[in-house]
């Protein structure tokens, strides 16, 4: 009967772990180096999102922060930009508080593509949908991986993420920019109970 008891202990606090934290598909983008490619795992969100699994593309040769590979997203001086996302599973509850972290950097030499972004992380209960924003960056204009680590609340379940490169903070017209992305971590619960706004907790 103890053995049962435990069992049952074991399988159950083994459930409650697994739901505690929520895993990407391909978090460090690996895959084949190449160009206008997205990564297995995600797909692509704005109309014109070609980004490029790096580096030996575009004049970038950054080595990874984790893997073998990292993505490149730009933005455009027509205004457009690219996004990429995916479908989770689990997917996020609601009125939760969550930690996350991800390592950033730009490139000065991306073809042209060279000026600073910032990165939007949103959440939905729809693919590609801009319905919650859990998090965004500051102006990353760091040549060298830096990893950044948030704290959100959602608002409502959330069963997609978008993320999408963005100008910097402040500036209002369109221009060719750049931003790397790798080694997402998984979506962990917070000590915290509740968080009013997101917020970067810190740059480590």
């Amino acid at each position: 009967m103890q053995k049962i008891f435990l069992y049952v202990v074991l399988f159950l606090f083994g459930n409650i772990t697994a739901y505690a934290q929520v895993r990407l598909e391909n978090p460090s983008f690996e895959g084949e180096r190449q160009d206008a490619t997205v990564p297995l795992g995600w797909h692509p969100c704005a109309k014109g999102t070609t980004p490029d699994i790096l580096p030996g593309f575009w004049g970038v040769y950054t080595e990874p922060s984790d893997g073998e590979s990292f993505l490149g997203l730009i933005t455009r001086d027509d205004g457009s930009f690219e996004s990429i996302g995916q479908r989770l599973d689990p997917f996020l509850d609601e009125k939760t508080c969550y930690t996350f972290k991800m390592d950033l950097a730009y490139s000065r030499s991306y073809s042209g593509y060279n000026m600073p972004l910032k990165l939007r992380v949103w959440g939905s209960r729809k693919a590609c949908k801009q319905e919650q924003l859990l998090f965004e960056t500051d102006f990353i204009e760091n040549t060298e991986w830096e990893t950044y680590e948030f704290m959100f609340t959602t608002k409502k379940h959330v069963k997609y993420i978008l993320i999408e490169a963005q100008p910097a903070p402040g500036v209002f017209m369109s221009y060719k920019g750049n931003i790397l992305l790798d080694h997402f971590s998984v979506f962990s619960l917070c000590d915290r109970a509740e968080v009013e706004l997101p917020v970067i907790l810190q740059k480590l």
